[in-house]
């Protein structure tokens, strides 16, 4: 298959009304790697035992075409590359043109992204493409609305929580990325994060603290989640590298925050929504995990046109 990727169209500053102006521009693509086995399995998912067994029938065999993936809402792109490599592995000799990257945004009726070469080949791997470029896309358009309105209320960054789709953690916090926030741990193995439960087995804040801290390398960040002021100050006291307050009110997140005084990072999370991310933003935490963004995401609507 010949990819080509085009120049991303649109400037930072031209970007439409209620986007963020930070989206990346040169997002890195998730490694082939981690990428084709997913991509494999979805396409294996979906071919079953026989294969395309409509388009074999009704589709000349000698059949070309040129195919449009087409915005059908405004929103942000992600999954372009997992959606041409749907067709990669389906076909190499398909030709895909990106026209819209990851991280750019869309209006309606945009062109995303051009397939041409056999029509049997388009159409066995249509279905998988859109269904992770839409679900990719939904999210890094969640993530851009969030971002989008937390910015004017302070220095927050959105991050993303480990409440993935099974299988597809990767691809899902890289849509996260190509809408403008940032990744929280990938699994339970990158950072420790004590939450309620292991304080509740522990037997208390500190003590979960410091068998943390005796028990983990010393690159290894630790990260604990408390619900009172006065859990924090034990964090604190025990030498917490990142609080956790969780479901906070606004006047005492901003009071959890002169507390630390930049002692340790501090994150909000709990029902955080459109609605409530500007005054959580508000009382300065530096960073604000959602959960829905991306087990809940609804999808943004792509369709595939045969334009040739």
């Amino acid at each position: 298959m010949t990819e080509t990727v085009l120049a991303r169209p649109e400037s930072v500053a031209a970007l439409p009304a209620g986007r963020p102006a930070d989206l990346p521009v040169d997002l890195p693509a998730l490694p082939d790697l981690l990428v084709e086995p997913i991509v494999r399995a979805a396409l294996l998912e979906d071919l079953g035992r026989a294969g395309d067994i409509t388009s074999n029938a009704v589709v000349p065999v000698d059949a070309r075409t040129v195919a449009e993936m087409v915005t059908r809402q405004p929103g942000v792109i992600a999954g372009t590359a997992v959606a041409a490599m749907a067709f990669r592995l389906i076909d190499p000799a398909l030709e895909v043109t990106v026209a819209k990257g990851d991280g750019t945004p869309v209006e309606p009726g945009d062109v995303v992204m051009r397939i041409a070469g056999a029509a049997r080949s388009v159409l066995a791997a249509e279905r998988v493409a859109l269904n992770l470029i839409c679900r990719l896309s939904g999210i890094a358009t969640a993530t851009a609305a969030l971002v989008a309105a937390a910015r004017p209320h302070g220095h927050a960054r959105i991050v993303c929580t480990r409440k993935t789709t099974p299988g597809l953690r990767a691809l899902e916090k890289h849509a996260v990325r190509a809408g403008g926030g940032s990744n929280h741990r990938f699994g339970l193995d990158d950072a420790v994060l004590i939450k309620d439960n292991h304080v509740a087995v522990a037997g208390g804040v500190r003590p979960a603290l410091e068998r943390a801290r005796a028990n983990v390398g010393h690159l290894v960040k630790i990260e604990i989640e408390v619900d009172t002021l006065a859990q924090l100050d034990e964090a604190l006291a025990a030498g917490a590298d990142v609080v956790m307050l969780d479901n906070m009110g606004p006047a005492m997140l901003k009071e959890a925050v002169a507390r630390v005084g930049g002692r340790a990072l501090t994150e909000a999370s709990g029902r955080i929504n459109l609605e409530t991310v500007g005054p959580v933003a508000a009382s300065g935490v530096d960073l604000i995990s959602v959960g829905w963004i991306t087990h809940s995401a609804p999808i943004l609507d792509l369709g595939l046109d045969i334009a040739l």
